[in-house]
């Protein structure tokens, strides 16, 4: 967004910072906590209609050098042959729903996890739909504070988390069943609220046998490891919801086989897409546009052409490596913490409090 230009209209619109994550385990004690020694930002909370309209300011911006057409909806696709004779274009041919028609020398597909330009590309999709939704909405708080801590909470049903917009206001994303979703929805703003205080509060979760197991590990690490951790905050208590602020949207992971064909990139949503818990799904999307523009900056500046294969697929290579393993490493939590499994419950605790007694660790995290 900074190298765009767009970051600037984001400051002058609205943003938070947050600068500590608090994030625990609603059947046992355990916790992690992130935050950074120095008075620097960890992240920022934008809300999307908040990118959006920075985007579109800033495109107005450089008009000069950029057309939008905006509500178009492009039908059909042409695609050349990797090497075209002299009766095929070898550019990418897009027909509109108004019946123009545009050529391109790389189409760069960025339209979500149903994606038509992968869709009409033939590229595979791998694809798994968890049988949850996400519910959000946009809270007030009981009262002002700094609101600078990001709160994630993992419930049996799955994680809720709880993300600063401003001093008074903060973000819902709560992951959980289709039916307990539908319930959410229909409930009137009184019992929704109290929902979702008892989800951050309630310890109706909890074991003896887990707790008294997690005491013993904690109090084994404080022997082993003196210095002690960062101490446990409370959330703040939500007071009400924006009216027509809620919503739902089903989750799922997919990774298409390919992000790139000849003439043809795929970026964000449209080459995977990610369950929520980690938030990192917007940022994996931002982390492909970067990564491409690079390559792109590098073909232009040795005169290549931007369609071909030699520089798509470094861009591939690189994204792919790094998408892949966070992908999987998500899936893996959300596998780990959906489970009331005592075992599990017991392996996850003491996992999560290791992991909180060693900076150096969560550091890499």
């Amino acid at each position: 967004l900074a190298g765009f230009g767009a970051w600037d209209h984001v400051s002058s619109l609205r943003l938070k910072p947050f600068r500590r994550m608090q994030v625990w385990d609603a059947c046992s004690e355990a916790m992690i906590i992130f935050e950074k020694d120095d008075l620097d930002d960890m992240g920022y909370i934008v809300e999307n209609e908040v990118i959006m309209a920075a985007l579109t300011k800033q495109l107005d911006a450089v008009a000069d050098r950029v057309e939008v057409f905006y509500g178009s909806r492009a039908v059909g696709y042409t695609w050349p042959l990797p090497s075209h004779s002299c009766d095929t274009s070898p550019w990418v041919q897009i027909e509109l729903a108004d019946g123009r028609r545009l050529q391109t020398k790389l189409l760069i597909g960025a339209d979500g996890h149903n994606s038509v330009v992968r869709k009409e590309a033939e590229i595979k999709n791998i694809e798994h739909r968890y049988d949850q939704s996400a519910v959000v909405a946009t809270l007030h708080l009981s009262e002002a504070t700094d609101n600078n801590v990001a709160w994630q909470r993992f419930l049996p049903t799955g994680p809720i988390a709880l993300l600063p917009l401003s001093d008074t206001a903060s973000s819902l994303v709560w992951s959980t069943s289709h039916e307990h979703a539908s319930e959410l929805l229909a409930m009137d703003e009184e019992s929704f609220v109290d929902s979702i205080n008892s989800a951050f509060w309630s310890n109706v979760n909890h074991s003896d046998f887990i707790d008294t197991a997690g005491a013993m590990f904690r109090s084994a690490i404080s022997l082993l490891k003196p210095s002690g951790t960062a101490a446990r905050q409370l959330p703040p208590s939500v007071a009400r919801v924006e009216a027509g602020s809620r919503a739902r949207f089903p989750l799922g992971m997919g990774h298409a086989t390919q992000y790139v064909q000849h003439r043809l990139a795929l970026v964000g949503d449209a080459a995977h897409r990610v369950h929520p818990l980690a938030g990192q799904g917007v940022n994996l999307g931002f982390g492909d546009i970067a990564c491409l523009a690079q390559h792109l900056s590098a073909a232009a500046f040795s005169g290549s052409d931007l369609g071909s294969l030699k520089h798509l697929l470094k861009f591939e290579t690189e994204r792919q490596r790094h998408n892949v393993s966070l992908i999987a490493a998500i899936d893996v939590l959300k596998r780990l913490y959906s489970t009331r499994l005592a075992p599990l419950v017991l392996l996850r605790t003491w996992g999560l409090q290791a992991t909180n007694a060693l900076p150096p660790v969560k550091v890499r995290i």
